[in-house]
This record gives structure tokens, sequence and C-alpha cells, in this order.
């Protein structure tokens, strides 16, 4: 925990996504009160996506963070600002592109178990 899944368009290929996800994680530790060494980001990039009509001249990104249960709504709402805040400098604009930025933030359900080896 937290667990967080950044979902990435082909387009955004020059984006610098490891430095994304190290300035991510203090960010979360300050806002969710989480620990910095529980924090892991995996970035998946799409293949295939479409907006509205059009399969050019846009890019997506989307990032949830799931997190064990117990902050309020108001929390998640602040976090999820604060990512799309961050994507906003990371990603910057794109010549050509439309770039639709997301960020939820949700609970782990209470069956999630986690081990390290």
């Amino acid at each position: 925990m937290p667990q967080i899944t950044v979902e990435r368009s082909p387009r955004l290929d020059h984006v610098d996504w490891e430095g994304f996800a190290l300035a991510l994680h203090p960010l979360v530790v300050e806002t969710a009160d989480a620990k910095l060494e529980a924090c892991k980001t995996r970035v998946l990039r799409s293949e295939d996506e479409a907006v509205g009509g059009e399969k050019d001249e846009h890019a997506i990104v989307n990032v949830t963070l799931a997190l064990l249960a117990g902050r309020s709504e108001e929390t998640k709402a602040k976090l999820a600002g604060a990512v799309v805040e961050l994507l906003r400098k990371h990603v910057g604009p794109a010549d050509g592109l439309t770039v639709h930025l997301s960020a939820e933030v949700r609970d782990l359900d209470a069956s999630y178990v986690k081990a390290v080896l």
C-alpha cells in the first residue's frame, strides 16, 4: 500500500515516467499519511485508445491510487487533485495533441493481502 497504477497513451513515450513516479511517492506520503517505502507504482502503456469519435490527436493518462481504508473523502479528493497537478508538470502540453489527465483515489478492498519476500 499504496498500490498506484498509471495507464498512459503511447503518444506520451517522451515523458519520464520513472521521474513522475519518484515525484509522486513523496506527494502521497505527505497528503495521505503513507510510508514512502510502501509506495509502489506501475506505469502501463496502452496500445489502443479513442476519445469521442477520434483515435488520433488525443493522449490519455489516468492514475489510480489504491490506499488502505481510513482516509476521508476530503483527503482522497485533495490527493487526486495534487496528482493531476503533478501530471501537468511532468507531461506538459504535446504538439498536436489534446492530453486528458485524470486521477482516482480509492480504498483497497478488505480482502487485500500483501507479502514481501
